[in-house]
């Protein structure tokens, strides 16, 4: 039997990251192994093809003293696709321009998909944020090629009332209207604090203004998995006690072409603690990504082709092995075929 992999895709990474570069710590047998059982029909990988990212947040220790040139390198072993900036410079060591940043990341087989910006700063007229500086963050955001710009700011611009969010709302669907006019995608990333509720309106879930009182088609959202979860543990009763439990994963199934991001990350299970989790390297946690990327990518329209998983942890203990364990473990990840 032929040991050349069938899948398209599987074989283009097994040629450009010279096969042990598709996982770290995988070997050829078990790749090529893998790719041949996939071909008989019997599993698949749960994360698609081509759509494996990392938060640079996550390593941005790493980038402030070595470059983003090692990092990038480092990456690419890891199996690496994609990557989001948080800053263009993240105190790297030596200056960058934005034309040699994304040179950089082409030259390693890294696509930056998405980036985070401030939304306001009320103390600096000139600060580099949506509000102040509209034109700059997107003209940045061109240069390198991004499909995606947004936010990592909560909309409590305004305040936590609902016609706060409403307005804060106004604007976002000004800044999607005009990262569209370039080609882009807004989109907002959550945070726990997003699904709390309204205090003029205690029966209203913050969360479900934003997505009311925006425009689908300007503004986009990256769930933070882990935020999402921490949310539903903090916020799963309203006010007075009334439960008000949700699921993560039905918002996405609801919207799912309003989710073109996730950020993966990972927390073990702890009543004790605010959240409800402790922060984790992802597979070390208690959320059940299989579960979740699987029925994300089976609800949506060729959703193995549209969604990007970003990996991401606060402050991991060792920011390259965070990055390769959790590269590992969600290429780990495999279905039965037709489930």
């Amino acid at each position: 039997m032929s040991r050349t992999p069938k899948d398209a895709e599987l074989a283009h990474r097994l040629s450009r990251r010279n096969v042990l570069g598709v996982v770290a710590g995988a070997t050829a047998a078990t790749l090529l192994g893998t790719a041949t059982a996939e071909a008989r029909g019997r599993s698949r990988a749960v994360l698609p093809p081509g759509r494996l990212g990392i938060q640079l947040y996550s390593l941005r220790d790493k980038v402030s003293t070595l470059g983003f040139a090692p990092v990038f390198a480092e990456l690419e072993k890891y199996g690496y696709d994609e990557i989001e900036f948080a800053g263009y410079s993240q105190g790297s060591a030596g200056a960058i321009t934005l034309a040699q940043l994304k040179q950089l990341a082409r030259d390693h087989g890294l696509n930056p998909i998405g980036s985070h910006v401030g939304y306001y700063d009320n103390n600096n007229p000139g600060a580099y944020t949506f509000a102040q500086n509209l034109t700059k963050v997107l003209d940045d955001a061109e240069a390198l090629g991004l499909r995606h710009i947004g936010t990592a700011s909560g909309p409590f611009r305004y305040g936590s009332t609902v016609d706060g969010w409403k307005r804060a709302a106004e604007e976002f669907n000004t800044y999607g209207a005009a990262a569209r006019k370039r080609g882009m995608k807004f989109y907002q990333h959550n945070h726990a604090e997003e699904f709390s509720f309204a205090t003029d309106q205690p029966g209203v879930r913050l969360y479900d203004v934003l997505l009311a009182e925006t425009d689908p088609d300007l503004v986009y959202l990256e769930m933070d998995i882990y935020w999402a979860y921490a949310a539903q543990f903090r916020f799963g009763k309203k006010a007075d006690g009334t439960p008000a439990p949700f699921n993560p994963v039905d918002y996405v199934l609801r919207q799912p072409g309003r989710y073109p991001l996730f950020h993966v990350k990972d927390g073990i299970r702890d009543d004790t603690a605010r959240d409800g989790y402790r922060m984790s390297d992802v597979g070390d946690g208690d959320i059940d990504y299989k579960t979740f990327l699987s029925r994300v990518t089976a609800r949506t329209p060729n959703g193995r082709a549209y969604h990007h998983w970003q990996t991401e942890h606060d402050n991991p203990a060792e920011s390259f092995a965070f990055a390769r364990k959790s590269s590992e473990h969600l290429h780990s990840l495999r279905e039965r075929c037709g489930e």
